[in-house]
């Protein structure tokens, strides 16, 4: 960079610094345009009264100011324990795997943000050991990276020339190569704990290949923390506890609906939201939430562009898929990605009501000893990752 331009750089972090107001720097990865036009692709799928043609994906749930308003304030609802006890427990079992991290001057680098508050405890031990380290939250939604921060930093001493938050759907491949590009420039050699907490993973289609695209970001000298929601057994009758453990938040159906309600112009009636519990093979409880129309008769629905799509009566829209992995399968799906376990920490929720055998894992693991896991060499994107592991 010229020496002008690292000028300008400078006053422009000293002002921000010296400022009262509640500035922050954000990177922005994509055109938000080609995102509202994608979302607006999912919404046109075909009928199905089973949530699998029209779809809001995951990132979009939480995409914009109302959905991000929501979420906060569903997870604050005690009638929603799966997030509210997962961030009661955090500092716990935080604290256990932290023990087991290598007394190393670690960055941090957060995949979808959530609320912050389990960012705040994480970097509050991390800079105790690197003052200088570099926190950058990534999410696909703007608002989230401002409200997650905005919790993330209370009670934390970090300047904010050390925070760079990033705009970026880490779903998508191409991305996180570009994501590899600006740490490898940013941080160089110096090691990286990344994190995807708040049982972020399930939320995914093909929740294993995201998992396997970020571990690809793992260098030898790198850690990646994970948090993910489990249940001690696989059946139907759990599959239906999990989805009612869902259903009873009110907050909750406010947030899933939310999206739908933003981004089109439908009238959204809470009694047609529908939680539908399966197990899926031997590794899961998955759980679908759907808007379906139960009108008796055709609806029609505009969506951001102007564009009015048919919703047949009975058809479906997906809101949002999360799940409960079963325990005794996660050390068999990190060995699947070829990566190493270094410590793992159980927290259940059998406090909550329903005493059903579900709780929270918190995994950390690092780069494995073999790449035989990894898919052979079919795209430009694939040769720049083998880059960055040799």
């Amino acid at each position: 960079m010229p020496s002008d331009d690292r000028q300008s750089v400078g006053r422009l972090q000293q002002a921000i610094e010296e400022s009262d107001f509640a500035w922050s720097l954000c990177l922005i990865g994509e055109d938000q345009s080609h995102k509202l036009a994608a979302l607006a692709d999912d919404l046109r799928g075909g009928p199905s009264n089973t949530g699998d043609g029209k779809q809001i994906t995951s990132g979009f749930a939480y995409w914009g100011i109302a959905p991000t308003v929501a979420w906060a304030h569903a997870c604050n609802d005690p009638y929603y324990p799966v997030m509210q006890q997962s961030i009661e427990s955090f500092p716990q079992r935080w604290r256990r795997v932290r023990a087991k991290l290598a007394e190393m001057p670690y960055h941090y680098v957060s995949l979808g943000v959530g609320t912050g508050s389990k960012d705040r405890q994480i970097l509050h031990d991390l800079l105790t050991a690197n003052p200088d380290l570099l926190y950058m939250p990534v999410d696909m939604s703007a608002e989230m990276l401002r409200l997650g921060m905005r919790e993330s930093l209370k009670g934390v001493s970090i300047p904010r020339r050390q925070m760079v938050p990033v705009q970026l759907d880490f779903a998508i491949e191409e991305n996180l190569v570009e994501l590899r590009r600006l740490l490898e420039a940013v941080v160089g050699a110096e090691p990286i704990l990344f994190s995807l907490l708040g049982n972020t993973m399930a939320n995914f289609d093909d929740d294993v290949r995201l998992l396997g695209l970020l571990t690809r970001l793992l260098r030898p000298q790198d850690r990646f923390l994970l948090e993910v929601a489990t249940t001690d057994e696989l059946n139907d009758d759990l599959a239906a506890g999990a989805a009612e453990e869902y259903e009873r938040s009110r907050a909750y159906g406010e947030f899933v609906t939310s999206a739908l309600m933003h981004y089109t112009d439908l009238t959204i009636n809470m009694d047609n939201v529908v939680y539908r519990g399966s197990v899926e093979g031997d590794r899961a409880l998955r759980v679908k939430i759907i808007y379906q129309n139960r009108t008796g008769g055709d609806l029609r629905f505009m969506l951001p562009d102007r564009t009015r799509v048919t919703f047949p009566d009975r058809d479906t829209i997906r809101l949002y898929l999360t799940r409960k992995y079963a325990r005794r399968g996660l050390d068999g799906m990190l060995d699947s990605l070829g990566v190493r376990k270094l410590h793992g920490m159980h927290s259940g929720l059998a406090a909550h009501r329903s005493a059903q055998p579900f709780g929270m894992n918190l995994l950390l693991f690092a780069t494995g000893e073999t790449t035989a896991a990894r898919p052979p060499q079919t795209s430009r994107a694939e040769e720049i990752w083998s880059s960055y592991r040799t």
